[in-house]
């Protein structure tokens, strides 16, 4: 889900699962979209009423065995695509009315248990990273860069102090021998870090959640579902999503709070403009909606998680530039990978 954590035998939890069952209400029937199906936890949780359909998407072929049990449980009340979530559109009839579109970011237990997947940066692992349908791994991004692109990288998507000096010891060792599994990086980073304390994270928290983040695009796959999500509400409809780690919340926040806040003046001291309504939503409860407290006992990596949602309004879609143009300098780092 969040950074990528221990590798622990842990079981799969739905995060947040009450919180959204009490705002979806599906009690009283609909269709759903579960954006992020992964084991399936929200999906199940939701067919489990009468009068309810659920359209389910995951780019990671890996969870189709999850996908068949409810197909053959719920059979014409369950549908399942291996697409990634910015083409919902592509999928999703127009006639269909949705009540409620849910997203869950960053990756599984599941994938970080499969050590063959390269995210965990406790056991030696091939670099890999990818959550499927992919251009390129982590191997590609860390071997066939230059220098200053992966510091880039370190630095907007893992938030991480040392990315000029990770990246400059990276592209020397890698003059002789190729960066082949997530030791070589472990040990690189380590070696950078060797005179500082990190009691509570690994030293390479920061570098492996950056390099996830760009071979995932996960930015640029959120903006892009966000834009699709929007598209496929009627008035009335929810749009749920629960984030883990900061450039996720910041972007989601940024949205639901542009698009559902009326345009203010600049400054008191300004004359006063006439700007155009942009809100799309309604938002209920302006700030994040956390964990419980007996949450984090059972499911500790829930304890990052913050949830935010609104309710698509009656105002007609339009294409949100604001939220592309906010973000230009994510989307433009993430290009850097079309030439891989």
């Amino acid at each position: 889900m969040n950074a990528t954590m221990s590798l622990k035998k842990i079981d799969h939890f739905s995060v947040m699962l009450d919180q959204i069952l009490s705002i979806i209400t599906p009690q009283h029937g609909g269709t759903f979209i579960d954006c992020t199906f992964g084991a399936g936890g929200y999906s199940k949780a939701i067919l489990k009423y009468p009068n309810t359909k659920v359209i389910a998407f995951d780019r990671d072929q890996s969870v189709k065995h999850f996908s068949k049990v409810l197909e053959k449980q719920y059979r014409d009340r369950f549908k399942f695509y291996t697409e990634k979530f910015s083409t919902l559109s592509s999928f999703i009839k127009k006639d269909i009315s949705i009540k409620a579109i849910i997203f869950d970011l960053g990756f599984s237990l599941m994938q970080i248990k499969n050590l063959d997947r390269g995210f965990s940066f406790e056991s030696k692992s091939p670099l890999d990273m990818r959550m499927g349908i992919n251009k390129f791994s982590a191997h590609d991004v860390l071997n066939k860069l230059n220098q200053n692109q992966i510091s880039t990288i370190l630095k907007y998507f893992g938030d991480e102090k040392d990315h000029k000096k990770i990246a400059f010891r990276l592209a020397k060792l890698r003059k002789n021998k190729k960066i082949l599994n997530t030791d070589d990086l472990v040990g690189i980073i380590k070696n950078v870090k060797k005179n500082k304390n990190f009691a509570k994270k690994n030293v390479a928290t920061k570098s492996f959640q950056a390099i996830r983040i760009f071979v995932n695009n996960e930015i640029s796959e959120l903006i892009k579902g966000l834009i699709e999500a929007t598209k496929l509400l009627n008035p009335g409809a929810i749009l749920i999503v629960v984030s883990f780690h900061s450039l996720e919340d910041k972007i989601v926040k940024y949205f639901f709070r542009t698009y559902s806040e009326k345009s203010k003046n600049p400054s008191r001291y300004f004359p006063k403009v006439d700007k155009e309504d942009i809100r799309l939503f309604d938002c209920p409860i302006k700030k994040s909606i956390n964990p419980s407290e007996k949450e984090i006992l059972i499911n500790r990596p829930s304890r990052s998680a913050k949830l935010r949602y609104g309710i698509r309004n009656n105002k007609k879609y339009f294409f949100p530039n604001e939220l592309t143009e906010k973000f230009k300098n994510y989307l433009e780092i993430e290009e850097m990978g079309s030439h891989l």
